[in-house]
């Protein structure tokens, strides 16, 4: 049984795996793929159980911070998204994520936004403004474990701003009206465009049903974000948690600060493996605890390489007396908390199987 997070995870017949995925407007950095390298290995660590995984990876391409980057460049918005998922699929291919079976776009799913909205009035935890459609925040905040100062310093970060027009400064837009220039969508309230928390709820709750068994994104994504999709679909569907299990991966840091492009820190993986074999990097991230946030440093690259190396001459060892319990070391240490450096370790110490199944699962061979 795997657990992640302190939470035991029994899977019967098929799991299911929501991972957040792109805002396409930049190229793909480290911090992007800690995530979904993350995910990934979730994924296969289920697969080695012989669980059935349905994996679901959204693309939120109806997003402000889109819009202004492809003004910026000149280009339409779908057009420079599809450029940038483009060079996304690209980095996600050389570093080993296996691509998701569902891949939904915020474009395809406003409809299933307005349904959403819809329903949420209709149970009254919504209510309508101006255009706008309001979910009602109150006690999100704190069913996160968060003060109301917390929570809106956590919003800011994002860009959101306190609205004067809304009934509590925890309520957040489900649909809101369209400004001049940006595409709208019609619905009952007008022309507009869905909140970035409903979208995602939107997309989950259309391509995996009521709940998910495991919930990936990074650890920035924890308040505001994931915090109101899971409250928006357990109110609609009344199904608690939405999440059994979440996976809040750890920052990727250059000098102690968060990798981003507002800091102008950004290191790219097209650039790392155009210098680096894919799977030192895939190393590099992995070697560590999941949710850890971390400083990336350059020389550590060279370590990373050598390590794959070592691991790589341990696999091509023959059989011991100890290979069968070594293998069996390193899958209950991928089970417990996904703890990759304990089965590298074991599986550098032992070779043989132990090397070849850590290689297999951690998708490094």
């Amino acid at each position: 049984m795997l657990r992640i997070s302190r939470a035991a995870l029994p899977v019967v017949g098929r799991a299911r795996i929501y991972v957040c995925g792109i805002t396409p407007y930049d190229t793909t950095h480290l911090g992007h793929a800690a995530t979904f390298v993350w995910a990934d290995v979730a994924t296969r660590v289920l697969r080695h159980l012989g669980v059935e995984v349905e994996v679901c990876r959204n693309v939120t391409d109806v997003d402000d911070v889109l819009d202004a980057a492809a003004a910026r460049s000149g280009a339409r918005p779908d057009s420079f998204a599809a450029v940038q998922q483009f060079r996304f699929d690209r980095d996600m291919a050389a570093l080993g994520v296996r691509r998701p079976i569902h891949e939904p776009r915020a474009h395809n799913h406003v409809q299933q936004v307005v349904t959403l909205a819809a329903a949420l009035l209709e149970l009254g935890v919504a209510y309508r403004r101006d255009g706008s459609v309001w979910f009602r925040g109150e006690g999100v905040a704190e069913r996160a474990g968060l003060s109301a100062d917390q929570a809106a310093a956590l919003a800011t970060e994002f860009g959101a701003r306190p609205d004067p027009t809304a009934d509590h400064p925890g309520d957040v837009p489900l649909w809101r009206p369209a400004r001049a220039g940006e595409a709208a969508w019609p619905s009952p309230w007008g022309d507009g465009r869905p909140g970035w928390h409903a979208e995602c709820a939107a997309m989950a709750l259309t391509m995996l049903g009521s709940a998910v068994d495991l919930h990936v994104g990074g650890s920035d994504l924890r308040f505001p974000h994931h915090a109101y999709e899971a409250a928006m679909a357990e109110a609609v569907t009344g199904v608690r948690p939405f999440a059994r299990a979440w996976m809040h991966v750890g920052t990727v840091r250059v000098g102690g600060e968060k990798m981003a492009k507002s800091t102008g820190n950004l290191v790219l993986v097209s650039d790392v493996v155009a210098k680096f074999p894919a799977a030192a990097l895939r190393l590099l991230l992995l070697d560590r605890p999941w949710a850890q946030d971390w400083d990336y440093d350059p020389t550590e690259l060279d370590a990373a390489a050598a390590r794959l190396e070592r691991l790589y001459a341990a696999a091509a060892r023959g059989a011991g007396e100890t290979d069968a319990i070594a293998a069996e070391a390193v899958s209950s240490a991928l089970l417990d908390d996904l703890d990759v450096a304990t089965a590298l370790d074991v599986a550098e110490e032992s070779g043989g199987e132990a090397a070849r199944r850590t290689l297999s699962v951690l998708g490094l061979s």
